[in-house]
């Protein structure tokens, strides 16, 4: 797809600098948000998450779409395809693993086109509905999410052990 100056295409493996960049940013941000229930952001996270999402292009069950202007990945979507699951009393069903879009790409609809490009990705699949996960604290992207149609339906609560 092209809008304005954006193509928002499948990744490759040539993305994987800019999604491990992205990844590790993630990691940052939800670190910041709550560092007891979050990794701490390690050495070389971008190499780390560039390597996982790397695992992750040629799946079958899995997808990532990545949002390009100018030749610089803005941000990308990563989701896929979960099986039935008992212990989370649930179908099959589409999930969106991860969204983000770098600073210079937010408020400019690219994180929804993701998002839509990944939920049309799992409509053809088959996939009943698509579920996702935010941090409690991120209220922005939780707009966005219930802007574009997501409704809240579980809430995760943490209890420290140490």
């Amino acid at each position: 797809m092209q809008t304005n100056d954006t193509t928002i295409r499948r990744a490759t493996k040539t993305d994987l600098p800019a999604l491990g960049r992205l990844g590790a940013l993630l990691v940052h941000t939800h670190y910041a948000f709550d560092p007891d229930r979050f990794m701490a952001p390690r050495p070389h996270a971008d190499e780390g998450y560039a390597w996982f999402l790397g695992t992750q292009l040629e799946q079958e069950d899995a997808v990532i779409f990545v949002a390009e202007r100018a030749g610089q990945v803005l941000g990308y979507v990563y989701a896929g395809i979960e099986p039935l699951s008992w212990k989370e009393l649930r179908d099959e069903a589409g999930f969106i693993h991860d969204i983000v879009v770098d600073e210079t790409g937010r408020r400019s609809g690219l994180a929804a086109a993701l998002i839509q490009y990944a939920a049309d990705w799992l409509r053809e699949r088959g996939m009943p509905r698509a579920i996702l996960w935010t941090a409690d604290q991120n209220n922005a992207a939780q707009q966005l999410f219930t802007r574009v149609g997501f409704r809240r339906t579980m809430i995760e609560m943490t209890l420290e052990l140490h």
